[in-house]
């Protein structure tokens, strides 16, 4: 793919940003090379959301950040080893956090060290399985300490039956 003169960005451009916001490896696990992805643009041509044939990977801000959605998460998961970007919750948040209510720090049980607030994170249930994509609130230390707060702002939540 070459890329596009008017100096938007395109797929190699979003993987580099993709890897410095969430470490190496996570350009390609977003967008693989040999996948057919959709890049929807805005009228000024900057890149506004990437999708794939099975939903929204990410959407992509104005501050040059990416917003996860839950394919996107899906494919994060897969590649970053446990547990970067992950904030772990148990059963008795599960159907909440599904049903795209917010994460709070008393009931999450691990986070991934690295987190730091309005960092793009995965809420994980303690047995591995994707629940929801968000946004924390509190970096890692805080979400590990305090007993009352929230901890992760929910996007998207996970149907139950996938």
């Amino acid at each position: 793919m070459s890329e596009p003169a008017d100096g938007s960005a395109g797929l190699t451009q979003l993987r580099t940003i993709a890897d410095y916001q969430f470490g190496a490896g996570a350009g390609t696990a977003l967008f693989p090379p040999d996948e057919s992805l959709t890049i929807k643009r805005t009228t000024s041509g900057r890149p506004q959301q990437v999708h794939a044939e099975c939903g929204r990977i990410v959407s992509f801000g104005t501050d040059g950040r990416f917003t996860l959605g839950l394919e996107g998460g899906r494919r994060l998961e897969a590649a970053l080893s446990h547990p970067a970007y992950r904030v772990v919750v148990d059963d008795e948040s599960e159907p909440f956090v599904r049903d795209e209510k917010n994460v709070f720090a008393k009931f999450v049980c691990e986070v991934g060290d690295e987190i730091r607030p309005g960092d793009e994170v995965l809420v994980v249930h303690e047995r591995g399985e994707l629940l929801a994509v968000g946004t924390a609130q509190l970096d890692a230390g805080a979400i590990r300490d305090f007993e009352t707060g929230m901890a992760v702002n929910v996007r998207e939540g996970a149907p139950a039956n996938e």
